[in-house]
């Protein structure tokens, strides 16, 4: 029971001690201790093996015991004073607590106080500051009636006078008291329930009425609709009067305006009726040179008349300009017939120029103003399409070098631009038929002129240049766009351009491609004979040097017609409405002039082609088991090279302005050849080492030439394009790789066949196939060998850039080894 009990207490003091982890924070923060015994989670056998770590230790065990129970008696005093000093602290408190309440009390009562003295505060401003506003609506409503008297005063003055004036047609006085009436008037507004303010605005009205009635009675004394001008001139009353309409009603101006206008044009319409002959577009000078006269006769008698805000001049003109155009249109229909190219250019070119002048001489304040006037389209920038001055200038040099001029500044646009000359757009078809039977003439002039001409000769400054048909076209098209651009931007564009395009396919036809010169079957064989003398091998080539001139100059021609036909379209583009630039595109006639580039491009690869093909079919007839010696290069290498260099400084030369297309030309022609002299190698069979190592002089002397092809028989050496070089290294490498696999020594034939795969990297076994026979290996070895690359083949070394050189695994006879050393020398001195 004992024992019970203390496990009890022990566990009721541990309980007792257990603190949160909160509040043994806060102890540590109020209290903060470094003695092992306050820790949370102290553990007493941890701190006796700190006290007394080793046996020898334990001697100090009864010191330890005195300190430790010193400190307990020490913990017992603090706490019994604490205990003792806790028992009056009940008492403290409650005497604290009431002196607490009676300050709250007081402080209350004084709290009490301060709001009681601010209400009263608050009452007595309010109070001020009532009696403050009052004073203050008093006077802002003091001043309104005051203000409003002396408008109202005003206004009734203002009144009596504006009628007494009216009567008496003091127009001068009447402008400016007008004005003012009216302004004053619209202070009165809110006030028009006041019977005596709506009278007053009722008395201001019927002057304003009376006013307009009255002036217009006046403009129609002085200038009657039938008859002639009175011939005292403009009065001061009626420049009054004009005044005077600026503040009345809008329409009073108008009708002011559209009277005059048509009296001063009635004469025009008498003299140029549509029954007179004058009235015919051949004479169409006299309508302009007619009211030009008007305009300025016009300004010496009326300029002063009329405000200079209303633009007088500038309406007669526009009213003149709308007039022409609908009897203009008029007389066209009824005439169709008898409207020509050349008499419709005439007028449309009469009327530009002095919708020119107009834009010159007016701003064009007045194209929105009035009824069913629209300010006309505005035309897109007038610039010339090739980048030319439009001042008619036809000649162009042979490049017509000025397409790749910088742009000129925008012209500013002119507002008056179609608002005579639009009557003229639904006949332009007459204009496009016209160009197109031009385009059409021209273009058979250029086919007849090149027959009696013929191509361009060799040794010429015309070889190779751009053919001048082909820049008489374009100035002619440049010529066509900018009258068209004149006439109109919108549909007659579109049917200019189509016809262009007609034109530009029909010369890249029958000039270019109908000129190109056509490719013959017959080579003719040669033998290694023939090949040893430059004479006859000059004539395996199936062109002639005229041919190949005539050749470069079609390439050169397309090249620019391609480039000036892009330029064409973005021009087209930059003269059409915006809404119709979609409909314009060239992009079918650029392709037409790349096909003829390429064509012509593949004509020159295949004369080429052609004239290297019996040097090649002479190497694969050569009997290369018979080499007894390696000597300087083999006959159809020399022939090769020389047809080499007789074609490619001719086309070199030609295609200078085109050095892109030599390029490619150089390209493709390395692209056909190499394939096809790897070709003729596999051909050459049986081979003996000495044979293989004159082949591999061969080609090697091929591939010098090759990497030099653009630069050959020039005076000025250029480093041939990468792209071109590593298409030459990489083909003429592997027909040395093919030659180094023939010339190594079959046996063993794994040594051999793994070469093969890592020289090589070819896994098709009818290239292992040709090696063999090259090599001249009976039908059963082939067999074998076959049988050992199939197997070896899903294991090849790593891969064809390992190098030229050939190290065999598999020791060598020293016979082959000093031939070897012996080519490699050939070759140094053959570089050298």
């Amino acid at each position: 029971m004992m024992e019970d009990e203390e496990l009890e207490f022990v566990e009721d003091l541990e309980a007792i001690l257990h603190l949160t982890p909160e509040v043994q924070l806060a102890i540590e923060q109020v209290f903060p201790s470094q003695d092992p015994l306050d820790r949370a989670d102290f553990n007493a056998v941890e701190y006796i093996n700190t006290l007394f770590p080793t046996e020898q230790s334990l001697a100090n065990i009864d010191e330890v015991v005195n300190n430790i129970r010193l400190k307990i008696r020490r913990l017992d005093d603090n706490i019994r004073t604490v205990v003792r000093g806790q028992t009056n602290v009940g008492q403290d408190g409650r005497q604290a607590l009431e002196e607490a309440q009676k300050a709250i009390q007081q402080l209350f009562g004084k709290i009490k106080d301060i709001k009681d003295k601010a209400e009263k505060s608050e009452q007595m401003v309010k109070e001020i500051t009532r009696d403050i506003k009052q004073l203050d609506h008093a006077k802002r409503h003091l001043t309104t009636s005051i203000t409003t008297l002396n408008h109202l005063h005003m206004l009734a003055g203002g009144v009596d006078s504006l009628e007494a004036m009216t009567r008496k047609r003091q127009y001068g006085e009447v402008a400016n008291l007008l004005q003012g009436v009216v302004n004053v008037l619209e202070h009165f507004q809110k006030y028009m329930g006041i019977p005596q303010i709506r009278q007053l605005s009722e008395r201001v009205k019927a002057a304003q009425s009376e006013l307009g009635t009255q002036i217009l009675a006046d403009f129609e004394e002085t200038f009657p609709a039938q008859g002639s001008k009175k011939s005292g001139g403009p009065s001061i009353v009626l420049r009054d009067a004009c005044l005077v309409a600026n503040v009345l009603d809008p329409r009073i101006k108008q009708e002011i305006i559209k009277k005059f206008i048509r009296q001063h044009l009635s004469e025009y319409l008498v003299l140029f009726q549509e029954n007179q002959d004058v009235a015919w577009l051949d004479k169409i000078d006299r309508r302009y040179a007619w009211i030009k006269r008007q305009l300025v006769d016009y300004e010496e008698k009326y300029g002063r008349m009329f405000p200079e805000e209303w633009c007088m001049t500038e309406r007669i003109a526009v009213e003149f300009c709308h007039i022409t155009r609908t009897e203009l249109a008029k007389l066209m229909r009824t005439r169709a017939r008898e409207i020509e190219v050349k008499l419709l250019l005439f007028a449309i070119q009469r009327t530009t120029n002095f919708e020119g002048l107009l834009a010159k001489r007016f701003s064009g304040c007045t194209l929105n103003d009035g009824p069913g006037q629209k300010k006309p389209e505005t035309p897109l920038e007038p610039t010339n399409p090739f980048l030319e001055d439009e001042s008619g200038e036809d000649n162009v040099s042979e490049k017509d070098e000025d397409l790749d001029r910088p742009k000129k500044p925008k012209a500013p646009d002119n507002p008056f631009h179609g608002i005579v000359s639009k009557c003229f757009e639904p006949h332009l078809y007459v204009y496009i038929e016209s160009q197109d039977k031009n385009l059409g003439e021209l273009i058979d002039r250029f086919v007849a002129d090149f027959r009696a001409q013929g191509p361009p000769k060799s040794g010429t400054d015309e070889g190779g240049a751009v053919l001048p048909s082909c820049a008489d076209l374009f100035v002619y098209y440049k010529k066509c766009m900018v009258q068209c651009s004149q006439l109109s931007t919108g549909e007659p564009m579109i049917a200019l351009t189509t016809i262009f395009q007609k034109y530009l396919r029909e010369y890249a036809w029958k000039i270019l491609s109908g000129n190109l010169p056509k490719t013959s079957t017959n080579s003719g064989g040669l033998t290694i004979s023939s090949l040893l003398k430059e004479k006859e091998g000059s004539e395996v080539a199936k062109f002639t040097m005229e041919e190949l001139c005539l050749i470069c100059s079609i390439l050169s021609t397309a090249e620019y017609c391609l480039a000036t036909t892009q330029q064409l379209e973005e021009k087209l583009k930059e003269k059409v409405d915006k809404s119709l630039m979609e409909r314009i595109n060239l992009t079918g006639e650029m392709d037409t002039f790349s096909t003829v580039i390429s064509n012509s491009i593949q004509l020159l690869v295949q004369d080429l082609d052609a004239a290297c093909d019996p040097a090649l079919t002479a190497m694969s007839k050569m009997p290369w088991q018979n080499v007894e010696h390696v000597g300087d290069q083999s006959p159809y290498v020399t022939s090769v090279i020389m047809h080499i260099k007789q074609n490619v400084p001719i086309i070199r030369d030609n295609l200078a302005s085109t050095r892109k297309y030599f390029t490619q030309f150089c390209i493709k022609f390395t692209n056909s050849f190499i394939p096809k002299f790897i070709n003729h190698l596999f051909r050459c069979k049986p081979i003996s080492m000495v044979g293989a190592e004159q082949l591999l002089l061969d080609t090697h002397s091929l591939k010098t030439v090759l990497l030099d092809l653009p630069s050959i028989g020039s005076q000025v050496v250029r480093k041939a394009p990468a792209s071109y070089t590593k298409i030459v290294v990489k083909g003429m490498t592997r027909a040395e790789m093919i030659l180094k696999v023939v010339m190594a020594p079959h046996e063993p034939s794994v040594v051999f066949v793994d070469n093969y795969i890592k020289l090589l990297a070819d896994s098709n076994p009818e290239t292992f196939q040709k090696i063999l026979d090259m090599k001249g290996l009976k039908r059963s070895e082939q067999s074998t060998m076959l049988e050992l690359f199939r197997q070896r083949l899903p294991n090849p070394p790593s891969g064809p850039d390992s190098g030229p050189s050939l190290s065999f695994s598999a020791p060598t006879p020293e016979q082959e080894s000093s031939r070897i050393r012996k080519l490699e020398k050939l070759i140094k001195k053959r570089i050298q």
